[in-house]
């Protein structure tokens, strides 16, 4: 089967797509990202800390409720994950608040000093742990956040006992609300995942032919690939034999191939595809859930028609309707191929996550570290100052530092200095009406419910609505002077805000950017082995082998595109990332095409010499990237099922090369630069002497 070009003339090359530009603008700083409200996890919120905050309040006493509240916040993490899987990993997120209360309140009893050390080495330990075990949002900030107030939280070490208490009341509120979906809606996440790979699938779809290509198939490789993880994480030893998880385990591994299909067409084809295409998968993600909405596999034939039988988008179209067929079935009916194991472990290994991520290659060390100094300094530097609410300038920071990148910090500063700056206002507001407990614990409920739900659309609309819970918790924890506290919040936030933004810029700015190479060289290392794998005659592929190939080139492609993104933010790095944009382009798209030469199951015959010269082509674009130099690629053979990967090995070389000469040009620039500091400084120094 041929994966692009025709017999009479060479291919075409897909246009590339515009790079990412993350800026600081009004735009960023005020528009809403794209995407859906939070209306769950908003409502879920809201009842989890209205429930644990009054709880603790009626058993204990209002300053000590603010520790279970905010305990509650493990409703907020793993959202997406099997209710499984999700019962231990909310047990383990309680636990890190446990641990956070019972280091933060230990080491107030000692001294204010202490306190500060605590709150950074928390900040440091959750960044850390967060990121290697892949904790989706909101990260470490509510284990900074409950670590910082247990260290205001009234008594001495022997109430460090109750203060532990009261935070895992609040975290097992929290695990019971999240988990109440459990008994009517038990495999919705699994549903969600794999009708989102379908509807990104659905996007790619339509992308073919059009300039975001390449940014479409990006978004379209994370959501199959989150899909195969929550599937695989749903594998519990009662469920994984049963009619719905065979039926589940068909539509991932189907979802995945028409994917990769997909790939070889966009790669091919510069036109855009039939909106009927598109439609078809759309409503695929529907029928996830409700088979009855299936659509028709005949619906297909219309598109189909004309086409040649072997044709790529006759391929596309084929698996597209042989998947709306497995949609129908029940999982006695599926093919045995289809439903059988995901060959693979169930559970990540934990402990080899942690050590990977303090490996050189991973970003999350100097994270940890960053963030770890950062918000220490940045707590001290409040306590030099005097302020009595040093621990808010600790947790700006925190929240800061979590965009990541220097680009998104200075938005995610700017905002949170904004959107405090407007929250106070309307919680000093609430705070001058005299409310009662009751109406306490129900507006930090309601605040913390309408945080959620526009956070992930802008992050400044969230820190307007934050402001007033923080305000009726800081009050309702340590009563004062109302506009001595509105005023201390204000001047916290803005300090807390320039410490963020002077993290992410002095402390490890070019982790990224010196990671991108050898982001690039784990993508074109995989690729060389699926290749040599497909190409190879004398060796058989089994499932096995071809899963873990395939699992690994899409996660080395994945973060691939990650690694360049962020290194696109580094100032004033990102300005020497953007040449790069053509490179990666290239090298993502070699990495996708030997991924879908995976999908074929009677790949084209080659010779040894050809296979051999494959592999050589390969190796000397890795040599070149290892040492920063021009490739020496020559003439590569030609394949001629495969063109589209002649072209773009080709692509890459060339891009390669104008990088490499612009990064020399740059060099010699600077050398001439600095040349003409020292001839004006000498001759300084001799207009001086005279």
């Amino acid at each position: 089967m041929r994966m692009g070009g025709s017999a009479d003339e060479g291919p075409e090359r897909v246009q590339v797509a515009e790079r990412p530009q993350p800026r600081v603008d009004l735009k960023a700083v005020f528009g809403l990202e794209s995407g859906q409200w939070a209306w769950t996890t908003a409502v879920q919120a809201s009842i989890a800390m209205a429930l644990s905050f009054g709880l603790a309040a009626w058993l204990f006493t209002p300053q000590l409720g603010t520790l279970a509240a905010l305990g509650s916040m493990t409703v907020l993490y793993e959202k997406k994950t099997p209710y499984a899987y999700r019962s231990a990993a909310l047990a383990l997120v309680g636990l890190g608040f446990v641990a956070s209360v019972t280091f933060g309140s230990l080491a107030s009893s000692l001294s204010v000093w202490a306190s500060v050390v605590s709150i950074g080495l928390t900040a440091g330990v959750a960044t850390w742990v967060c990121a290697a075990w892949r904790v989706d949002k909101p990260g470490p900030l509510f284990f900074v956040l409950v670590g910082a107030i247990s260290t205001i939280a009234p008594g001495g070490w022997t109430d460090v006992p109750l203060h532990a208490a009261l935070a895992a009341l609040g975290a097992a509120v929290g695990w019971a609300v999240s988990m109440s979906g459990a008994p009517v809606r038990a495999r919705h996440p699994e549903y969600r995942a794999v009708s989102g790979a379908f509807k990104q699938l659905a996007v790619l779809l339509r992308a073919v032919g059009r300039p975001e290509l390449d940014h479409a198939q990006h978004k379209a490789s994370v959501a199959v690939a989150e899909a195969w993880r929550i599937v695989l994480l749903a594998q519990t030893r009662g469920y994984r034999s049963t009619p719905e998880a065979a039926r589940l385990r068909a539509l991932l591994r189907w979802v995945s191939d028409i994917h990769l299909a997909t790939t070889q067409v966009c790669l091919a084809r510069p036109a855009p595809l039939p909106e009927a295409a598109a439609d078809f998968a759309d409503r695929m993600a529907q029928a996830v859930a409700v088979p009855d909405r299936t659509p028709d596999p005949d619906e297909l034939d219309e598109l189909r028609r004309g086409l040649r039988p072997r044709s790529l988008e006759s391929r596309l179209y084929g698996l597209l309707a042989r998947a709306a067929q497995a949609a129908r079935r029940t999982g006695e009916d599926a093919d045995d191929e289809r439903t059988d194991t995901l060959h693979d472990t169930r559970y990540p290994a934990l402990w080899d996550a942690l050590r990977f991520s303090l490996s050189p290659e991973s970003l999350v060390r100097p994270t940890a570290l960053r963030m770890w100094i950062t918000v220490t300094a940045a707590g001290a530097f409040g306590l030099w100052l005097g302020l009595d609410h040093y621990y808010w300038v600790a947790i700006t920071a925190t929240a800061v530092l979590q965009g990541g990148t220097v680009v998104l910090a200075m938005n995610r500063s700017v905002q949170r200095s904004l959107g405090t700056l407007i929250g106070v206002l309307g919680g000093a507001y609430l705070l001058t009406l005299g409310l009662p407990l009751s109406g306490v614990v129900l507006l930090a409920g309601l605040f913390m419910g309408l945080t959620q739900l526009v956070v992930g659309r802008n992050f400044f609309y969230a820190s307007i609505l934050i402001t007033p819970m923080a305000l009726l918790l800081s009050y309702t924890a340590a009563p004062q002077e109302l506009q001595e506290l509105a005023g201390a919040r204000i001047i916290d936030t803005l300090v807390g805000s320039a410490f963020g933004l002077a993290g992410a810029l002095l402390l490890w700015r070019k982790a990224s950017a010196t990671r991108l190479p050898q982001a690039i060289i784990s993508v074109l290392e995989t690729a060389r082995e699926c290749m040599v794998a497909v190409l190879d005659q004398e060796v058989s592929i089994g499932p096995e082998r071809r899963y873990r190939l395939r699992r690994d080139m899409r996660a080395a492609l994945v973060n691939l595109r990650g690694v360049y993104e962020s290194a696109l933010g580094d100032v004033p790095r990102g300005s020497s990332t953007q040449p790069l944009w053509p490179v990666v382009v290239a090298t993502q798209r070699t990495g996708y095409l030997a991924l879908s030469a995976l999908a074929l199951d009677r790949p084209a015959e080659v010779g040894t010499i050809t296979l051999q010269r494959v592999d050589l082509a390969l190796r000397e674009l890795i040599s070149s990237m290892e040492e920063r130099r021009t490739p020496r690629l020559g003439a590569l053979p030609r394949l001629t099922a495969y063109p589209r990967i002649n072209m773009e090995l080709h692509a890459l070389s060339n891009a390669m090369t104008s990088a490499v000469a612009q990064d020399e040009r740059s060099a010699r620039l600077e050398a001439e630069r600095r040349a003409q500091r020292e001839r004006r400084r000498a001759q300084g120094d001799v207009d001086a002497d005279l």
